[in-house]
């Protein structure tokens, strides 16, 4: 089912009791994320969606890990597991009068499929303008100091809207913005997103800017997917939610914003005014380091009446981030096969905190194969940052880290099996000596050929016999073992 916004979910979370309400007085600043990262760590059924009521200082409840386990996050998206969120993509590759050029594009799958893509709607009175505050204070908002070395308060779940100068493209991004006083924050655009580009197209000095905080789960996610730049976010969303995502033009500034968020500023960009932001305690595990960027000027705030702030934390793994980041890895999963045809999986690890690491397994037919395939990786989007590729055969699991830390234990040749190139990095990347590029490994796990140089026989594997396990699985429960 596609949520109309934040308040279904939540409606549905608490029918499922996978939110809890706090009615305790707490403080935004460090005591909710020590809660919460307390919560997310849970395997079990306490690791639940919370909402703060009583949030001392203010009087806006906090939302916070409503992504942070693979059944809020399938539920978010609508579906029983996330592999069957990437259904409505496969079936549309499906489509014989959908071109082999294409395939690989996921513009062109979308215009093929428009008769199930769900462009957005447009409305006047929305919900997220019932209140105009035309004298904006972020003060008002409970905005969380993470982490004990954290440069200030942050939003850090904020779907940052911007419009290409040069072609009037909407983008929409999901950047972290550090709150400096009462109308400003930092603007946290990498480099390398599709937001930066617009950050510099812009002609003049400055851009305009709208910020959607609380909307309901599938436009949330839909800003932290790496989608080309001629994809619009809101599409992609109404193409994951069977159904359209309603907009409305801001107050102030020419924009449209999802007409049932929560909270929306609006504002400009300085692309000329640089402030020093940061540090944050980051997804890494570790502080982000202070840098500067662009400042982001507040100069309305439009809210529904009584709204909910919805925020998230990040810091060592897993946190509700690794949630979203899975839905990734298994919804472009399709698109990937159809570049890359000989994968068969692909794990990003919370442990590589996506750009790390990725496991992939293929389907192997020709020598050095598996370096093929790191390469192609490499060259893929975002996938550009990602600073370990670990390829291993067809049937190995990929999702089992065990099995796949044998394999490599045991299969690699450190002189052959090692890939070692040189190209971007994350941001966030703190290990290279300098910034936003480095040495990346590709690790070659697969069974080595003969026509790769290996000229010793490779053994075979220890296995059972099918009739001996056949056997044993009729014998198990008279052995009392389990």
């Amino acid at each position: 089912m596609a949520f109309k916004d934040l308040r279904e979910f939540i409606d549905e979370l608490e029918k499922r009791k996978l939110l809890k309400r706090i009615k305790v007085p707490v403080n935004a600043e460090l005591e909710i994320t020590e809660i919460t990262d307390r919560v997310s760590k849970f395997k079990d059924s306490r690791n639940v969606a919370l909402l703060f009521e009583n949030v001392r200082g203010y009087d806006m409840p906090v939302l916070i890990n409503q992504f942070g386990s693979y059944e809020r996050m399938a539920l978010a998206l609508g579906v029983e597991k996330l592999d069957d969120a990437a259904n409505d993509i496969r079936e549309l590759l499906k489509l014989p009068y959908l071109s082999l050029k294409n395939r690989s594009n996921i513009v062109s799958i979308i215009s093929t499929g428009s008769k199930v893509i769900n462009f957005p709607k447009y409305i006047k009175n929305a919900p997220c303008q019932e209140i105009v505050d035309e004298r904006p204070s972020l003060d008002k908002i409970p905005i969380l100091k993470c982490w004990p070395q954290d440069g200030g308060a942050f939003i850090t779940l904020p779907l940052v809207f911007t419009k290409n100068p040069k072609t009037g493209k909407r983008n929409v991004g999901m950047y972290r913005l550090q709150k400096f006083d009462s109308t400003t924050t930092g603007m946290h655009i990498h480099i390398h997103k599709n937001g930066a580009e617009n950050l510099r197209d812009a002609a003049e000095n400055k851009i305009e800017c709208a910020v959607a905080i609380g909307t309901d789960p599938i436009t949330t996610y839909a800003a932290t997917a790496p989608l080309p730049r001629d994809v619009d976010e809101m599409v992609f969303a109404g193409f994951l939610r069977h159904k359209s995502v309603e907009l409305t033009k801001c107050k102030t500034v020419d924009l449209e914003v999802p007409a049932h968020a929560e909270i929306i500023l609006e504002g400009y960009i300085s692309t000329d005014e640089l402030r020093c932001e940061g540090p944050f305690g980051d997804h890494t595990g570790f502080y982000s380091l202070a840098d500067d960027y662009p400042v982001f000027h507040v100069t309305c705030i439009t809210t529904r009446k009584n709204p909910i702030y919805a925020a998230t934390i990040v810091g060592k793994p897993p946190q509700e981030d690794c949630y979203l980041a899975k839905a990734t890895e298994r919804i472009f999963l399709p698109l990937l096969q159809q570049i890359v045809p000989e994968i068969i999986d692909i794990n990003m690890p919370f442990e590589g905190v996506f750009h790390n690491c990725i496991i992939v397994s293929i389907k192997k037919s020709y020598p050095m194969q598996a370096r093929k395939v790191m390469h192609a990786l490499w060259g893929m989007g975002q996938m550009m940052n990602v600073k370990m590729i670990i390829v291993v055969d067809a049937h190995v699991d990929v999702q089992n880290l065990s099995e796949v830390a044998w394999r490599v234990f045991s299969n690699i040749d450190a002189e052959h099996d090692l890939e070692i190139v040189h190209g971007p990095l994350d941001v966030l990347d703190h290990s290279s000596p300098l910034p936003k590029f480095g040495a990346k490994i590709g690790i070659d796990a697969t069974k080595s050929w003969k026509e790769e140089g290996h000229l010793r026989e490779w053994p075979a594997e220890i296995e059972m016999t099918p009739e001996i396990k056949a056997r044993v699985d009729y014998l198990w429960r008279s052995l009392n073992l389990d």
